[in-house]
């Protein structure tokens, strides 16, 4: 019995012992390295700049009163279109005093200066009636009245416009009432019934009432790289691509390149815009985030092979081209790359494979 067991264990401990040894030996043995395989083709190969930027209206115009006052009515809110000259809001008059006592003094003085031509030309006309002075006289006296009239009116329209917003001799062009300058969709109504509103002068931009702008007149506004714009011309093609709105591509026509760069995370950008031609079956909200893919050269129908299949060695570029079932170093020119490709000027033919990464098994 006894002898048995040391057979067993003599024997487990001989297998262990083999197992161990096979496994080592396996493990000692030199695996055959396996290679990614390319062939030489003929494509088109393109480098592109990605540019992040909005979508903007050409002219966004900011809509302010002629004069100062209170919001009374409000006829247009965000996202309504309005046309030329039509009215947004209306005002409620609120005069400035010293404006206002100044008027009234111009108008006191006014019907001060006409009570005078008038005695004058009265005296005057009764002379002339009398053949006591001649035509000339009188006709100086009459115009000097006619100006002290007119002077009168002048100054009582402008009074009626510092007090109420309007004048009686031009009712329809009350400044009361803020009109649209252009037609287009009203982005932002910044105000509310009962706001106060200011007109613009020396000392402040005044108070905008309305944003307007013509959404059929869309720019992307972008910035690219100083190592990519001196590749850029204006008239060329871009390809704006709106991920709010499913990733939905357009063209567009590079037309602005800011001839000074502004500094943005230390480096530098040159702004660019792009016309975006009309979009009839999609709605494009100003403001949008876009990105704009531009093509900065290409070489059409050129050999390519792999970037990752190319050897460096000082200033030469190598690959590994198969012949006769062996892999051979062979210099060759490159050009153009895309990132992925790169274009074979010389030093391998259409259809030839080369040796790319090294596949990497799983143990």
């Amino acid at each position: 019995m006894k002898k048995g067991l040391k057979i067993i264990i003599f024997t487990l401990i001989g297998l262990i012992f083999i197992g161990t040894f096979v496994f080592l030996f396996q493990k000692s043995k030199k695996k055959e390295i396996k290679y990614n395989e390319y062939e030489v083709v003929q494509m088109d190969i393109k480098r592109q700049a990605l540019i992040t930027g909005k979508i903007n209206p050409r002219n966004e115009v900011a809509i302010k009163p002629q004069i100062n006052g209170i919001i009374a009515e409000l006829y247009k809110e965000a996202g309504q279109e309005v046309k030329e000259n039509e009215v947004i809001a209306k005002l409620k008059v609120i005069p400035d005093m010293n404006s206002l006592s100044a008027a009234q003094s111009r108008v006191r003085l006014a019907e001060i200066n006409y009570e005078q031509a008038y005695s004058n030309y009265k005296r005057e006309k009764n002379l002339y009636d009398q053949k006591l002075i001649s035509q000339e006289s009188f006709e100086q006296i009459t115009q000097l009245l006619n100006q002290a009239r007119e002077e009168k009116s002048a100054a009582q329209d402008a009074l009626e416009i510092i007090r109420d917003g309007v004048s009686s001799s031009n009712a329809t062009s009350s400044s009361t009432l803020v009109r649209s300058t252009i037609s287009g969709l009203i982005l932002d109504v910044p105000v509310k019934v009962g706001n106060s509103v200011i007109q613009a002068n020396t000392l402040n931009d005044g108070t905008t009432v309305a944003t307007i702008a013509n959404m059929n007149d869309l720019i992307f506004v972008g910035n690219v790289d100083e190592t990519e714009v001196g590749t850029l011309q204006e008239g060329m093609p871009l390809t704006i691509t709106i991920g709010a709105l499913q990733n939905l591509s357009f063209d567009a026509t590079l037309e602005y390149i800011a001839p000074k760069a502004t500094e943005n995370n230390g480096t530098n950008k040159f702004e660019i815009k792009a016309a975006i031609l009309p979009q009839k079956d999609h709605k494009i909200r100003s403001g949008y985030s876009a990105n704009a893919e531009i093509t900065l050269e290409q070489a059409s129908k050129v050999l390519a092979v792999p970037e990752s299949a190319l050897e460096f060695s000082g200033d030469s570029t190598f690959v590994y081209v198969k012949r006769n079932g062996n892999f051979t170093r062979q210099a060759v020119n490159t050009g153009l790359s895309d990132g992925i490709n790169i274009q074979i000027t010389s030093g391998l033919k259409e259809g030839e494979i080369v040796r790319g990464s090294q596949i990497i098994e799983k143990e």
